[in-house]
């Protein structure tokens, strides 16, 4: 499995961006999909999780992300709304075979992991 994200940048507070993550492998539908962060000097953090029978979100991002798939394209994205300078950091995307009925959300539950992709919030 590789995970390659994309479409992080630049946006101003109030604005938003749309990260998209490819994967390459077979049965993505079976895999349960994740956005994780990381800001300088943090830990990386869950932000937002999509699987075949759970979502999830951290609380300080519910109503203003969405996560959302596409298994015909093998691709999960997350809407990001409404940012905010705390928002900024490497984002990543995970991948778990799991199918868990509750949505993983730490990162020792997850196997592969994309390259991460740089979102900055200017205030």
């Amino acid at each position: 499995v590789q995970l390659q994200a994309s479409g992080g940048g630049l946006a101003q507070a109030g604005g938003s961006l749309r990260l998209s993550c490819a994967f390459s492998g077979r049965t993505f539908s079976n895999y349960d999909m994740a956005w994780f962060r990381q800001a300088p000097g943090k830990e990386r953090e869950f932000v937002a999780g999509l699987g075949h029978y759970a979502t999830s979100y951290a609380d300080s991002v519910k109503g203003r992300f969405t996560i959302s798939r596409d298994n015909a394209k093998k691709t999960v994205y997350l809407q990001m709304n409404s940012l905010k300078p705390k928002d900024t950091a490497v984002y990543y995307c995970a991948a778990n075979w799991a199918m868990a009925m509750t949505m993983p959300t730490t990162t020792t539950q997850y196997d592969y992991w994309g390259q991460g992709t740089q979102v900055t919030v200017s205030s």
